[in-house]
């Protein structure tokens, strides 16, 4: 074989694969080669999240749990509300809030969606499939959005059912127990299971952010079960000022005056409570996009 035929072989072999041509709408269009890998989009990060959230087992068990939490707490409390409110004295009674005894649920689903929130991303850690998904899509804000919103479809209508459950069902217990009761065209009304959905979808972000921030799901549940429990349950035994101001601005507490009907004057009112805790659940998603941009998988 001569020089002349070697050399003009490897020309050949160095030649950039060509486009092929197609038929199409006015003329003829080019075709990527073979091979060619397409980019990720925003739709195909949000398209993973849903499947990787659907199929998550802890998913059905906490919508299911936060459900009939609602409900059956708002049937409990209205059932005993009755004999309560027999030995209320005059003063007591003007402070019942049939609105927030049938919402109590709150407490506890607001628990149950921020874990959610929290698995949705500690999941991924403790399997190491987080190294994957960062793979397939290295704009890490991108998958951070593509779970948030993902998060809020599951927990928005969740978190909706469940108090406008809890409402029916606490108020039909009310009016059986002789307790005061009100309907949802009472002022108020569709605030507190508006809101209340509302505000249990940021409690949903807020474990997110949570478990961005800290990646361990047992130290995740743990700070979400201290936070959103423990220190409101605490916060009146605080000593003098700290006491007043975690029970009045701490963001769980402040957010959770929305499902309520009776204005206490050393609390925050429904809307400017719930701002508080719209506002720390925004500087912390922040902080959290924030440590997942800089930080290694």
């Amino acid at each position: 074989m001569s020089q002349g035929t070697v050399d003009s072989r490897r020309t050949r072999l160095k030649r950039p694969a060509k486009r092929l041509a197609k038929p199409g709408r006015g003329g003829l269009r080019t075709v990527p080669p073979a091979g060619a890998a397409g980019r990720a989009t925003f739709v195909h990060s949000l398209r993973a999240e849903w499947i990787r959230l659907r199929t998550m087992r802890a998913t059905l068990y906490v919508v299911v749990a936060t459900l009939v939490a609602g409900a059956g707490l708002a049937t409990l409390n209205g059932s005993s509300a009755g004999d309560e409110y027999a030995a209320m004295s005059a003063a007591d009674r003007l402070m019942f809030d049939p609105l927030a005894t049938s919402l109590k649920g709150v407490i506890l689903a607001q628990l149950t969606l921020a874990l959610l929130g929290g698995l949705a991303i500690t999941s991924e850690y403790g399997s190491r499939t987080i190294v994957s998904t960062l793979t397939a899509v290295p704009r890490r804000g991108r998958v951070l959005v593509a779970k948030a919103v993902v998060l809020t479809a599951i927990a928005l209508p969740t978190g909706m059912l469940t108090t406008l459950g809890g409402f029916l069902a606490g108020q039909s217990a009310l009016e059986s127990s002789g307790a005061p009761y009100v309907a949802l065209g009472d002022p108020g009304a569709w605030r507190a299971v508006l809101g209340g959905g509302l505000f249990l979808t940021l409690a949903a972000v807020l474990g997110l952010a949570a478990g961005i921030m800290i990646r361990s799901t047992t130290a995740t549940v743990t700070t979400l079960f201290a936070t959103t429990l423990i220190v409101p349950a605490l916060a009146p035994s605080f000593p003098g000022t700290l006491a007043n101001w975690t029970t009045k601005f701490w963001p769980p507490s402040a957010g959770g005056q929305i499902v309520t009907g009776y204005r206490d004057p050393d609390l925050l009112n429904p809307w400017p409570g719930f701002t508080v805790m719209a506002g720390c659940v925004v500087v912390l998603l922040t902080a959290a996009f924030l440590t997942f941009r800089r930080r290694d998988a």
